[in-house]
């Protein structure tokens, strides 16, 4: 049978299970620690070979291995080994127990230089033999870089940056806006790029409109100096005199046989009024005459 290796991950002071992959009932298993051994279950009686309260470990009727509030310590590699009842080798397999403490959290900073962006995540608190994941993150592009408790990244663009601390059993994360004064990122320049263009496309519509507006108003400014050219020419015509028609009508010939109005010359050449009473006289002195 080959041998078959396991990773198990446990937080400090909870609980494992280390099992065993190989089918079917166990009569005799053997579990070790960095080759030193722990504890036997042979027919279901299980023996240690270490302090039992030191160990904090216990075997299963299927030979799994119970280890309680592990810690730091408790970190190996552990193998079985399983033999039938006839004595021959059915199993033999190695699991690597990692035991970690949770990740403390990320410290995010920035500064601003040259235009440039430097971000900075870190980790303060750091165990011994303690194993970091960090990732730093702006939109697509990440950095990450393992058993490190400090991470930088340089760009020229601002934005939101996200700083990740992990490791196999705890993940923790800082976010913050960075942008520096003076800098105009990639959206923005982006932003301001296209709200140039839709002003533009605005302008241009606006003034095809006015322009069409204009010619339409001058067709219809054409059009009406036309139509009262041609309402001036129908008058000019109206006023002209008419031609007398071939049988006139008994007004027409009331009107053409009314005299003209004389001139004021001979209105002077009329006979003189009578004149007074009391020149008329003339009987009375031949009435006094013998």
């Amino acid at each position: 049978m080959g041998s078959v290796t396991n990773w198990i991950y446990t937080a400090v002071n909870e609980s494992a299970l280390l099992s065993i992959a190989a089918a079917g009932s166990i009569y005799d298993a053997t579990w070790l620690r960095d080759r030193k051994r722990l504890l036997q279950i042979k027919d279901k009686k299980v023996k240690y070979y270490v302090n039992k309260e030191q160990c904090r470990c216990k075997v299963f009727l299927n030979g799994t291995l119970q280890i309680e509030q592990v810690v730091k310590e408790d970190s190996g590699k552990y193998s079985v080994t399983v033999y039938q009842q006839d004595g021959k080798l059915k199993a033999e397999e190695d699991t690597m127990f990692i035991v970690q403490e949770p990740v403390p959290q990320p410290i995010l900073s920035a500064e601003c230089v040259n235009k440039t962006v430097s971000v900075k995540c870190e980790v303060k608190q750091k165990t011994k033999d303690e194993t970091f994941i960090i990732e730093l993150t702006q939109d697509k592009s990440k950095t990450m870089q393992k058993n490190a408790t400090r991470l930088e990244l340089h760009t020229r663009y601002s934005g939101t940056f996200r700083c990740v601390v992990k490791n196999q059993i705890s993940r923790k994360t800082a976010e913050k806006v960075i942008k520096c004064s003076g800098q105009l990122d990639l959206y923005l320049i982006l932003s301001i790029a296209g709200g140039a263009i839709f002003f533009v496309i605005i302008v241009i519509l606006l003034i095809y409109c006015i322009r069409k507006k204009k010619a339409e108003r001058l067709e219809d400014d054409d059009e009406e100096r036309t139509m009262q050219a041609r309402q001036a020419d129908s008058e000019m015509v109206v006023r002209e005199l008419p031609q007398l028609p071939c049988n006139p009508t008994p007004k027409q010939l009331r009107v053409q046989q009314r005299p003209l109005p004389q001139p004021q010359v001979q209105q002077q050449a009329l006979p003189p009024r009578p004149r007074p009473r009391t020149q008329q006289r003339t009987p009375n002195h031949l009435r006094e005459r013998p």
